[in-house]
């Protein structure tokens, strides 16, 4: 018996049931009076109201005419209550006429519940099948409080009670009433292991899914006790362990122990590990014409002196393949031939490159989409039909498909077609609610106090477009955005967009006046190939320097008033990271260029270029939260007019830039005033280590160290104006908690290379929520 079998039926031993009318449910069998030896002459019911004697003469086995026979008298005994019409029924033969006597069973007048708390009526009217204005048994009543049981256990409450009610009413009429007693969520309240002897156990707690029950999980169910759980587990660690180098691993058991009182469960996983392989040899092989199998080699993922890692494995047959496929051998077989020698602990991989079938596309089919058009799902795909079917391609569709983020579950299977050499693409997808309102608030020392109010609809009438109105309100920023995008305008590899936004600056603190800008953009992006990317954009924005602070830097004086920019700008990426959301490894390269003069007021060149490398400490350390992050930027502004170029476009240093300084901290400053003037050339270099801290994965908390550098140079002269481009230096420690009410950040960094007029900051601190 499994163990969710067992926990089952220990829970339904628990369900009593009550019933107000007496004898019901009992099976008699016929009065065992003499048979006269005479045939039947009739068959006379009584106690019948409902139902009809005709109706229960013919469940009878004997009929007027036939001879008496005691066994055919107690099979229409058996069968009358089967039909689960009847609460009793005698059979007594008198003669020639044999008298049923029967009771009839209660219709159901109401079903109802009492004592559900967690659980709402609805949720739990599906699970009963007795019904209203049906008839009522006492073993449907038992069904239904087993079923519900099983429900409240799903639920991860196992101490659940239910018990049945029956209330008589007249006109042999019932109400059931289900009293529910519910208990507490049934938690998980040790995790052991048996069998790890590289690994500790708090290890191996943070590999597998099921949790031990804490306070600070309130939020979560992953303490909640769930059977099905445990077979996940039961991967997790056996992929685990493969990636740690044993191949042989074998995850004996997982077994849940109920304690007595019903209040938690002890969770013990057996594993029998195995030795660790080290590998001795890892190449390609293979006699495909035309293809350098040695070329292949270098997208292996394993090298001679590695850990055996079965992720690795796996990873470089998919690179493998890929590669084939590119070069224009789309039709490739990548398989591993794994030799092992146990005694000496070392492994051999030969990844065998072969010819595979060539099968080709002919049609691709796709299902449940109910409000996305075909055509937002088929532009997505990088194969189409008569192409050859590329295994690296279907599984790259079927990830911008799911990138989309209009569907909660997306499969693109292949299955044979009407020739041995086609193939139909067979996408099944589960839409998911696009459509968002978000309102929050929060404090960070760029803006201070904020709430924000948003509307967002990612698939407007279902053909992918992106429309969104935002506002969000703060002590230093206010700024009101209504934007639309449509990813793939005409069908075609061309995002276009236009946005409208209004936003409000205090920059009082920092160089002694407000700004407001108001304006449209109109943009458009493209792209190359899978990772570089154009987005060229004309922006028209009416800018307002107003409220100075009297006694402010006269450079700022003589900006007073509005402005108007008519701007073209062109950004350029191109992006190896393996995630844009938390790269772990990869990199990626920005250039981006604004030429203003197009009209307007103002006149300027700026271009900035910044990248970003990330290395992953993963297989040196044990864990994928080791990552090394080198970012940098460089950025220059150039005057194209008469007059100098604005404040409101220059670049201002400090803060998210350079840590240990406070917002435009750093760069020219006018020392009368002490306001920040910007600067033309600007440059940031960040190197930032990410760790795990050790705490709970699930806490979602991180940690990391860095040291940043940078410098802010060619202002505005003057007496009293300061212009040194020497680099400043901030390093730091912080965290990063990905909270259930959004993310929060504190950074503490000590500035350790200055000049003696910045303006330095120790604490910086950022929270945001959406609810």
């Amino acid at each position: 018996m499994t163990l969710s079998r067992a926990l089952l039926f220990a829970a339904s031993c628990l369900v009593t049931l009550t019933l107000a009318v007496p004898g019901m449910a009992q099976q008699r069998r016929a009065a065992p009076v003499s048979i006269p030896s005479g045939g039947v002459t009739s068959i006379d019911v009584q106690g019948n109201q409902r139902i009809e004697a005709d109706t229960i003469r013919s469940y009878m086995l004997l009929q007027p005419g036939d001879p008496m026979d005691p066994d055919r008298l107690d099979r229409s005994l058996r069968t009358l209550f089967a039909t689960g019409l009847f609460r009793d029924v005698t059979i007594t033969p008198q003669g020639g006429v044999i008298v049923v006597r029967v009771v009839e069973n209660p219709i159901v007048n109401r079903v109802a519940f009492e004592g559900n708390r967690k659980l709402s009526d609805d949720v739990l009217r599906p699970e009963v099948q007795t019904r209203p204005r049906a008839v009522f048994t006492p073993q449907a009543a038992q069904g239904d409080a087993t079923r519900l049981l099983e429900l409240y256990a799903r639920r991860g409450r196992y101490n659940a009670r239910v018990t049945p009610k029956v209330i008589e009413l007249e006109q042999n009429r019932v109400d059931v009433v289900y009293e529910i007693f519910e208990g507490d969520t049934t938690l998980v309240s040790r995790i052991a292991f048996v069998g790890n002897n590289n690994y500790s156990d708090s290890r191996l707690k943070e590999v597998v899914a099921t949790r031990e029950a804490a306070w600070y999980r309130f939020l979560s169910s992953s303490d909640t006790f769930e059977p099905e759980r445990l077979n996940f587990d039961r991967e997790l660690l056996r992929r685990y362990y493969l990636r740690q180098g044993y191949a042989d691993v074998n995850i004996v058991s997982s077994t849940a122990e109920l304690a007595p009182d019903r209040s938690g469960f002890f969770v013990t996983y057996t594993i029998d590990e195995g030795p660790r392989y080290r590998v001795t040899r890892s190449e390609t092989s293979g006699t495909i014409r035309d293809l350098d199998i040695a070329a292949l080699a270098s997208e292996l993922k394993l090298s001679a002196g590695d850990w055996y890692d079965g992720d690795a494995v796996e990873r470089s047959v998919t690179a493998v393949a890929d590669r084939a496929n590119r070069i224009g051998f789309p039709f490739v077989e990548v398989n591993p031939r794994i030799t092992r020698n146990r005694e000496a602990a070392t492994i051999e991989i030969i990844f065998e490159v072969t010819e595979g079938p060539r099968t080709f596309i002919e049609r691709i089919d796709i299902v449940g989409n109910t409000r996305t058009q075909d055509r937002v799902i088929r532009r997505e795909f990088r194969v189409a039909e008569g192409d050859a079917l590329n295994a690296a391609q279907v599984r790259r569709s079927r990830q911008r498909i799911q990138d989309l983020g209009y569907f909660s579950r997306v499969d693109v299977n292949p299955s044979p077609g009407s020739a041995p050499d086609r193939a139909i693409l067979n996408t099944r997808v589960a839409e998911r609610a696009t459509g968002e309102i978000t309102l929050g608030g929060g404090y960070s020392t760029d803006a201070g106090f904020l709430l924000d109010f948003g509307i967002r609809e990612r698939n407007l009438l279902g053909r992918g477009l992106d429309a969104r109105f935002n506002a969000a309100l703060a002590q230093q920023r206010s700024q009101v955005d209504i934007s639309i995008t449509d990813p793939s305008f005409q069908d075609r590899n061309l995002a276009v967009g236009a946005d409208l936004f209004y936003i409000q600056r205090d920059l009082q603190s920092y160089s002694g006046y407000d700004e407001r800008r108001a304006g449209f953009v109109l943009r458009s992006g493209f792209e190359y190939n899978e990772y570089m990317r154009q987005s060229v954009s004309y922006s028209l924005v009416q800018r307002e320097i107003y409220n100075i602070v009297a006694g402010s830097s006269p450079y700022i004086f003589e900006q007073q008033g509005t402005s108007l920019v008519s701007q073209v700008s062109q950004t350029l990426a191109y992006d190896r990271r393996d995630s844009r959301l938390e790269p772990r490894q990869g990199y990626i390269v920005r250039l981006a260029t604004d030429l203003a003069g197009l009209g307007g007021d103002v006149a300027f060149i700026r271009a900035r270029t910044d990248g970003a490398y990330y290395v992953p400490f993963e297989r040196l350390l044990g864990d994928p939260n080791y990552v090394l992050a080198v970012l940098g930027s460089i950025g220059y502004i150039e005057n194209l007019g008469s007059d100098q170029e604005r404040i409101i476009d220059r670049y201002f240093l400090g803060g998210e830039n350079l840590r240990g300084f406070r917002i435009a901290g750093v760069g020219p400053r006018d020392l009368a005033t002490g306001d920040s003037l910007g600067g033309r050339f600007i440059w940031t270099q960040s190197t930032e280590f990410r760790f795990p801290l050790p705490i709970p994965d699930e806490i979602g908390i991180t940690g990391r160290a860095f040291v940043d550098v940078g410098s802010l140079s060619q202002s505005v002269t003057g007496p009293t104006v300061v212009d040194d481009p020497s680099p400043r230096v901030g390093t730091g420690v912080g965290i990063s908690w990905r909270s259930p009410f959004g993310l929060i950040n504190l950074d503490v960094a000590q500035a350790v290379v200055k000049q003696s007029y910045d303006q330095t900051q120790i604490f910086r601190f950022g929270f945001g929520t959406r609810f």
